[in-house]
């Protein structure tokens, strides 16, 4: 802003006192101390208005960022997941092929190599027969 030294104040006020006059010159004091105020009110103002405008602005690049980070995790998270789920897709289709082709597997198995659920093997009814010996 405008630097006034203590001189020149003195210099203003001697020429306001010799213009003016003795009578007029607090109420011109007055109103210029008035008009000073209302610039310096109106300065602050628009100093504060920037200030925030700037913050505004600041925050606003700030949540531009946050989103681009977020749209990045999420596309790195889908991909990740794509990853993922390609291998269990591949397994499930092959289990399921498996599983269409499991009871030509059963038939082909004799009956004394089937397991129970268990876990235990199946003998063989002329097995058991023989083993028990008639009775």
């Amino acid at each position: 802003m405008i630097e006034i030294s203590f001189g020149k104040l003195v210099l203003l006020a001697l020429v306001a006192l010799i213009v003016l006059g003795p009578e007029k010159l607090p109420g011109a004091a007055r109103t210029a101390g008035a008009l000073l105020r209302r610039v310096r009110n109106g300065w602050d103002s628009v100093r504060a208005e920037v200030e925030r405008e700037l913050e505004v602005e600041e925050i606003k690049r700030a949540a531009r960022e946050a989103a681009a980070q977020a749209e990045a995790a999420q596309a790195g998270f889908k991909d990740s997941v794509q990853q993922v789920r390609q291998p269990v897709d591949e397994a499930v289709s092959t289990l399921k092929t498996a599983a269409t082709s499991e009871p030509a597997v059963a038939e082909s198995v004799p009956e004394a190599q089937q397991e129970l659920p268990l876990g235990e093997p199946v003998a063989a009814p002329a097995a058991k027969e023989t083993a028990h010996g008639g009775h």
